[in-house]
C-alpha cells in the first residue's frame, strides 16, 4: 500500500462517526489531536471553535437537547479533558448524549509519571467520573466495536457523556483496513409484558389516574398524550419533560412536583404511573418541603433498572425504553379504560398553583412576552433568577424547546454556548434564546465570539441583577453576612459589540417586545441586557 493509500486511524474514526450521523463537532485542536482534524478536511461534518473547551461540550450539551441526536468534541488530553468535565456532569445529570473524543499519552507512556505534556496519572478515571463509560483505544481495529458500544449507550439505555481517548501512537497507526460500515443499531427494550398487564388491569379500574413525565419520556411524547387523553389523567412534568404535553393542553398541570398543590394532586391519585424520572431533589424538592408524599400506589417505568431502586420505592417497576413501553401498555389496553374527571383535577391545581406564594405574576408577564413576541421558541436557561421561576412558570411550545442547568448538575455558564448547540441543531426557523444571569454569563461570555464566527445568530438576555443575588440572598435567610456574592461586572453591551454582536440595554416589557421582533431578523448573535429592576418592582419572595 503507498503512503497516498494509507488512512490513519484518526481520519478513519471521521469517515465512521460521519457513517453514524454525527453533523457536527465541537472542539478546540492541538498537536495531538491533528490527525482527527486531517479527517475533518474531507468531511461533510462541520467543526465549530469555541473559545474554551468548556464552551464545546456545553454545545455538545445543548444540540443533543435540542435535536435528540449526540454530537462530538475533540480535545486534546489533559487541560482539554479537564475543561470539559463540568458540562460533562451537567449532561451525566440529566441523561444527555455526548461523545468526548481525546488524545492521551502513547500506550508506553501511560501511567509512567515522566512529565509528558498533558499527562494525567489516569485520564480515564477523571473521565469515568462522569460518564457512561470511558474506553481506552488500543488498537485501531477496535474501533468499529466502541463505537458501537458508545451508539448502543446513546440510542437503546439511559443516555449520557461516552468518553474515547486514543493513545498518540493509535491515532496515526494505517487504518486503512478498518470497515467504514456501522455495526446494527440496538433495539430499545419494551418492559415486560406480563408487568404491563398488571398496569393495563391497575389503570382499567383506577378514578383518579396521574401520568408523571421526566426527561426520559421526551421520546415517547406522542404514546404519553395518547395515554393521557384515553385517561383523562393529569399530566406533571418535570423540567425536562416540559413540552411533551403542549402549552394549554387541559390535561397538562403545568407547575412542578416541588409545588405544594402538584404535591397533593399526586397524594390523592389512586394511580400515578411515573415514566423516565429519577425522582430527584431539584425537581421533586427544589423548595426544600421535605419527602414527597405518600403515594397511594406508584408504577416506575425506567430503561436503567438501578433507577427503579433510588429515591421514590414503586409498588410496580417496570424496566423499558418509555416509548416502546408506552406502545406496549397502549395496545394492550386497546382502548377499554374508563375515562376519569382529569381536566376539573387539572383547572383547581391550576388555579392552586398561582395562590402559591412562590407564584410570581411580574415573572409570568416576562415569560409571556416571550413566547408571544416568538412563538415556537426554543429557551436554554442557566441558573438564574426567572429560570428558577422557569421550574413552575414556563411552559415550553413543545419537546425540546426548554431546557436549563439550574436542575440536575447545576453548573453556571451553560445557557450561552448551549444555546449555540441548539441553533446549530435547529430550524433557521425556530427562534433560540439563551436567559443567563451576569454572574454566569462571565463564566463563558467569549463565546459570543464563537458566535459571531460561526454565524449562529442566538438572542441572548442577560438578566442583571448585580452580582450572585439568589446566593446572597440565601447567604441572609440563614443569618451570614454575605461574602463573595457581590461581584463587579463589565459593561456588557459594549463587551458584546466587541466581539461583533448587536447589543442594547433594554428596561421594560414593552422594549423588551420590541427589541425581540428585530433581533430575530439579525443574522448575527444579538445581547439585550436586562436590569432586573425594570421588570420587577421589588424583592422577590424566594425559597430560601
Amino acid at each position: 500500500m503507498s503512503i497516498q493509500d494509507a488512512v490513519s486511524c484518526g481520519e478513519r474514526l471521521v469517515e465512521l462517526l460521519e457513517a453514524y450521523g454525527i453533523d457536527t463537532v465541537f472542539g478546540i485542536p492541538g498537536n495531538h489531536t491533528v490527525q482527527l482534524y486531517r479527517g475533518l478536511v474531507n468531511s461533510s461534518i462541520r467543526h465549530i471553535s469555541p473559545r474554551h473547551e468548556q464552551g464545546a461540550a456545553f454545545m455538545a450539551d445543548g444540540y443533543a437537547r435540542a435535536s435528540g441526536k449526540p454530537a462530538a468534541c475533540f480535545l486534546i488530553s489533559g487541560p482539554g479533558l479537564g475543561n470539559a468535565i463540568t458540562p460533562m456532569i451537567q449532561a451525566l445529570a440529566d441523561s444527555v448524549p455526548m461523545l468526548v473524543v481525546t488524545a492521551v499519552a502513547a500506550r508506553s507512556e501511560l501511567g509512567m509519571g515522566e512529565g509528558r505534556l498533558h499527562e494525567v496519572p489516569d485520564q480515564g478515571a477523571l473521565a469515568r467520573q462522569c460518564s457512561r463509560f470511558s474506553h481506552t483505544l488500543m488498537r485501531a481495529d477496535e474501533m468499529p466495536k466502541v463505537l458501537a458500544r458508545a451508539f448502543a449507550v446513546f440510542n437503546s439505555a439511559r443516555p449520557g457523556p461516552v468518553h474515547i481517548q486514543i493513545p498518540m501512537d493509535v491515532i496515526t497507526q494505517d487504518a486503512s483496513h478498518v470497515s467504514t460500515v456501522p455495526w446494527p443499531s440496538v433495539y430499545p427494550p419494551a418492559a415486560n409484558a406480563r408487568g404491563l398487564g398488571e398496569l393495563a388491569e391497575r389503570l382499567r379500574v383506577a378514578s383518579r389516574p396521574l401520568l408523571l413525565l421526566g426527561g426520559g419520556a421526551v421520546a415517547a411524547a406522542s404514546q404519553a398524550q395518547t395515554l393521557a387523553d384515553a385517561l383523562g389523567s393529569p399530566v406533571v412534568t418535570t423540567v425536562n419533560a416540559k413540552g411533551v404535553l403542549p402549552q394549554g393542553h387541559p390535561l397538562l398541570v403545568g407547575g412542578s412536583p416541588s409545588l405544594g398543590a402538584v404535591r397533593r394532586l399526586l397524594a390523592e391519585s389512586d394511580v400515578v404511573l411515573a415514566v423516565g424520572t429519577e425522582f430527584g431533589e431539584t425537581d421533586y424538592d427544589m423548595l426544600f418541603l421535605g419527602d414527597m408524599p405518600e403515594l397511594v400506589w406508584l408504577a416506575r417505568i425506567d430503561i436503567d433498572p438501578a433507577q427503579l431502586c433510588r429515591n421514590q420505592r414503586p409498588d410496580l417497576a417496570l424496566c423499558g425504553d418509555a416509548r416502546e413501553s408506552l406502545e406496549s401498555l397502549l395496545k394492550i389496553l386497546d382502548g377499554s379504560v374508563a375515562r376519569s374527571d382529569g381536566e376539573a383535577r387539572v383547572a383547581q391545581t391550576r388555579v392552586a398553583i398561582t395562590e402559591e406564594r412562590h407564584w410570581n405574576s411580574e415573572v409570568q408577564d416576562f415569560f409571556d412576552v416571550l413566547r408571544t413576541s416568538l412563538p415556537g421558541l426554543c429557551l436554554v436557561g442557566d441558573s438564574t433568577l426567572p429560570t428558577y421561576y422557569a421550574v413552575w412558570q414556563y411552559e415550553s411550545p413543545g419537546p425540546r424547546r426548554y431546557f436549563h442547568s439550574a436542575t440536575g448538575g447545576g453548573t453556571l455558564g451553560y445557557a450561552l454556548p448551549a444555546a449555540m448547540g441548539a441553533r446549530r441543531a435547529l430550524p433557521q426557523e425556530v427562534p433560540v434564546l439563551a436567559l443567563i444571569g451576569d454572574g454566569a454569563a462571565q463564566f463563558t461570555f467569549m463565546e459570543l465570539a464563537s458566535a459571531v464566527q460561526e454565524k449562529l445568530p442566538i438572542i441572548v438576555l442577560l438578566w442583571n441583577n448585580n452580582g450572585y443575588r439568589e446566593i446572597r440572598e440565601g447567604m441572609l435567610a440563614s443569618g451570614i453576612k454575605p461574602v463573595g456574592v457581590d461581584i463587579d461586572a463589565p459593561d456588557f453591551v459594549a463587551a458584546a459589540k466587541a466581539l461583533g454582536c448587536f447589543a442594547e440595554r433594554v428596561d421594560s416589557l414593552t422594549a423588551l417586545e420590541t427589541a425581540l421582533g428585530t433581533a430575530i431578523q439579525r443574522d448575527l448573535p444579538t445581547l439585550l441586557e436586562l436590569p432586573e429592576n425594570g421588570f420587577l418592582s421589588g424583592p422577590v419572595d424566594g425559597w430560601y
